[in-house]
Formats: structure tokens, sequence, C-alpha cells
């Protein structure tokens, strides 16, 4: 897994998990993306599919798939 920045353009967060609909970062996550180590940003990475999964299977909604790089 890269380093890249997980953002599709899609900056909208939940009210209720914090999360961002687009691409399952915390404000403060987005906010420290820049200063964060590689190993941080593909830890991080990681865990944003399961974040995504989750929100929409809480509100039966449809999620935003991340492309692969």
């Amino acid at each position: 897994m890269n380093d890249t920045s997980p953002c599709i353009k899609l900056c909208t967060l939940d009210p209720i998990t914090g999360f961002c609909l687009g691409c399952g970062r915390t404000g403060a996550e987005i906010g420290n993306w820049i200063s964060m180590s590689r190993e941080e940003r593909i830890a991080l990475k990681q865990v944003l599919p399961q974040r995504l999964a989750g929100m929409a299977a809480r509100d039966g909604r449809c999620v935003v798939r991340q492309k692969t790089r």
C-alpha cells in the first residue's frame, strides 16, 4: 500500500462518527496527514475501508469505494 492521500474530494464529516464520508478519516487525521510518517499514513489507510463500510452498514447507505492505486 502506498502513502498517498485517500481524499476523493467528497469532504463531509459524518455527524455521528466524525468520519469523512469520502475517505473515512477524522477531521484531526485529515489535518495531521501532512505531518504523519509514511508508516502512520499506511496504517491509517488500512483501517479506512472498515470505517466506511461500518458507516454504510449502520445507515444502509451506499459507500463510495476507494480506488486502488
